[in-house]
């Protein structure tokens, strides 16, 4: 079983910096992490490689530094990390990112699923693998739980708005995963951390993996930030200690705007 999980490294912090000429976010001198939500489809890749066998390849697509996440997931259990590092891919949107990523997974080869996080806690899109998926013309499961079953065909719980769904589809397949609220992301060990260090991890530029380039980064973009701003300060609120008053209070508000009757 060939197991390639794509990941992000985000910034850990709130305070981002956007850079007011480009519009796409200052990453130099922030303390930056592996995406929760890629740490959980990797936790998830390790468990059903324990299940099937086979091996677990990370790709992450970023600046230099984000070797550093791939160097967690390594320690966390990943045999093999890739980093996609190069200046045509700077100022990428979603799709953007997307086809340089697929292009990437498509190079590894022989791969049977592809595990991403269900989003990116620094955009919140959940866009990019639905579109790895649509480059590689492979089917794919969104808001994957857990992998109940694989072999020929992969069997797995996907969450809805009201419970949850058992989903199955063909090999190969993309997965983008949704941790459950019990979930408590591993710490990986001082054994593991040392065996990282001392792993290769490639970097592959956009030569590397061919492709159009008019479709990497900001010119590959349809999408780009036009304008950055602070939302607007909120006024003090009100606390109402007896609920009728606040619920007459409020509804005469209401009328006053007209926004009922």
């Amino acid at each position: 079983m060939n197991i390639v999980v794509l990941v992000k490294q985000v910034p850990d912090t709130t305070e981002v910096k956007i850079d007011p000429e480009t519009g796409t976010m200052i990453r130099e001198g922030v303390p930056s992490i592996l995406n929760p939500f890629d740490q959980f489809a990797l936790e998830e890749a390790i468990r059903v490689r324990n299940m099937a066998g086979g091996k677990i390849t990370v790709i992450s697509m970023g600046p230099p530094q984000a070797k550093s996440a791939l160097q967690k997931c390594l320690a966390l259990g990943a045999d093999e990390a890739i980093l996609l590092s190069d200046r045509t891919f700077a100022g990428a949107d979603t799709l953007a990112t997307s086809y340089p990523l697929s292009l990437a997974v498509e190079k590894v080869g022989n791969y049977d699923v592809v595990f991403c996080g269900q989003q990116a806690i620094d955009g919140d899109t959940a866009q990019v693998g639905p579109e790895v998926a649509q480059h590689l013309g492979i089917p794919q499961i969104t808001y994957v739980e857990e992998v109940l079953e694989i072999g020929e065909k992969i069997r797995a719980k996907a969450v809805t708005d009201d419970g949850y769904r058992i989903v199955e589809a063909p090999l190969p397949v993309l997965l983008t995963c949704t941790p459950p609220t019990s979930f408590v992301p591993s710490n990986p060990s001082m054994m593991g951390l040392m065996k990282a260090k001392k792993k290769e991890i490639p970097t592959w530029a956009a030569d590397d993996i061919g492709g159009d380039k008019s479709r990497f980064g900001l010119k590959g973009s349809p999408t780009q930030v036009v304008r950055v701003y602070s939302p607007p300060v909120r006024g003090e609120g009100v606390i109402f200690t007896d609920v009728d008053e606040g619920i007459d209070r409020v509804a005469s508000a209401l009328k006053e705007r007209k926004v009922i009757q």
